[in-house]
């Protein structure tokens, strides 16, 4: 383990939306190389856009590593890759343009190719704007999508991070009015088995929680204000504890956010976006992290958008960017741990205690 724990991550950086607070946000994090002995950081956009804004920052005496793959990294400083021909790209604060969703395509197309042929360990995107994304080459509704179909992954799993406070939603990116299509056993089950495994091999909990949510107000009250909880969720659930998991619910979620019942569960699975995501973010919006589960590679991002609206005030705060990155490093490492202690189990066949989690304290240590 000695040698795994001396081993910096190498981590990219997309810079998202150039017009957004993106490229602040990441320079912010970075400044004067203050997570250098943490990973090494790659970030994949334009060096012009990035001294642009460095300058408006007033970061001027610090200075980025330009580089044209990642074997040629510095690892004592941040690295930047131009994904285009930059050199008349001018970065307008605050403005919706197609060339700054084309800049943010490019980028995260370079970076997720390196991040396939192993080049850098793991991936943490800054915010886009999905609209001024499409193209024929991105036809998705966001970065989980486009990772998902990248690495062949049938279903990625939006999972929301802030410490120990975890949510997952049973729906993403799809209209409110087609929510309960996808409220079946079968859709469910996957999330839930995403959870439960995410929850013990992304961070180290060997007999996780999971608290559910139901659809309806008042989780249905018995029927009279929805089916789904009695027909499909809580049949489901209980088929989950049959088999000796702790899978509780369906919980009505006005009352289970406001009463804080979330602190005594490992993770909680919402059934749709902003059933999830409005509690999420009003309770850890400067910390949250967007983890993208069941990809065989790491990726994160802040919680955030583009915030046009305070892009290039230097207002942007980068607590959530600081978080992904982190949590980045987090994840890596463990998944580096467990597959170490998984190839060492082939030879010595230890038997490990279900109440311990290898690598767990050591990974909040380093990183936090």
């Amino acid at each position: 383990m000695s040698d795994l724990q001396d081993k910096k991550p190498v981590i990219g950086i997309t810079m998202g939306d150039y017009n957004g607070i993106g490229p602040e946000v990441i320079l912010k994090a970075l400044e004067g190389n203050q997570l250098s002995k943490y990973c090494t950081p790659i970030v994949y956009g334009s060096l012009r856009v990035l001294n642009r804004y460095r300058h408006l920052l007033r970061m001027k005496e610090w200075n980025l590593q330009n580089i044209q793959k990642p074997e040629q990294v510095n690892l004592k400083t941040t690295n930047v890759i131009s994904c285009w021909n930059d050199q008349k790209t001018e970065a307008e604060p605050g403005k919706i343009s197609i060339e700054a969703g084309q800049g943010a395509f490019a980028a995260l197309k370079r970076a997720t190719d390196d991040l396939k042929a192993g080049h850098i360990d793991a991936l943490v995107t800054a915010p886009i704007n999905k609209d001024t994304m499409q193209s024929e080459d991105f036809k998705f509704p966001g970065h989980t999508e486009f990772l998902a179909a990248a690495f062949d992954t049938k279903e990625a799993l939006m999972f929301m991070v802030a410490n120990d406070f975890r949510v997952g939603v049973l729906t993403g990116h799809i209209p409110l009015h087609k929510v309960n299509e996808h409220i079946t056993n079968e859709k469910l089950s996957n999330k839930i088995n995403q959870m439960l495994h995410s929850l013990r091999s992304d961070f180290g909990i060997a007999k996780p929680r999971l608290a559910v949510l139901g659809l309806n107000p008042h989780a249905g009250e018995n029927g009279l204000l929805g089916t789904e909880e009695k027909e499909t969720i809580e049949p489901t659930l209980i088929r989950y504890r049959e088999k000796g998991e702790l899978v509780f619910g369906p919980f009505p979620a006005d009352g289970f956010f406001a009463s804080a019942a979330y602190n005594q569960y490992d993770a909680v699975l919402a059934m749709y976006h902003d059933q999830g995501l409005i509690p999420f973010k009003t309770i850890a919006f400067n910390e949250g992290v967007n983890f993208t589960a069941g990809l065989p590679a790491v990726r994160t991002s802040p919680d955030h958008g583009t915030a046009y609206d305070i892009a290039g005030k230097n207002i942007a705060e980068p607590g959530s960017m600081l978080a992904a990155i982190y949590l980045a490093g987090d994840v890596w490492q463990y998944r580096q741990e467990a597959a170490d202690i998984a190839k060492n189990a082939l030879v010595s066949k230890p038997q490990a205690s279900e109440s311990q989690a290898p690598g767990k304290a050591k990974r909040s240590n380093r990183y936090r």
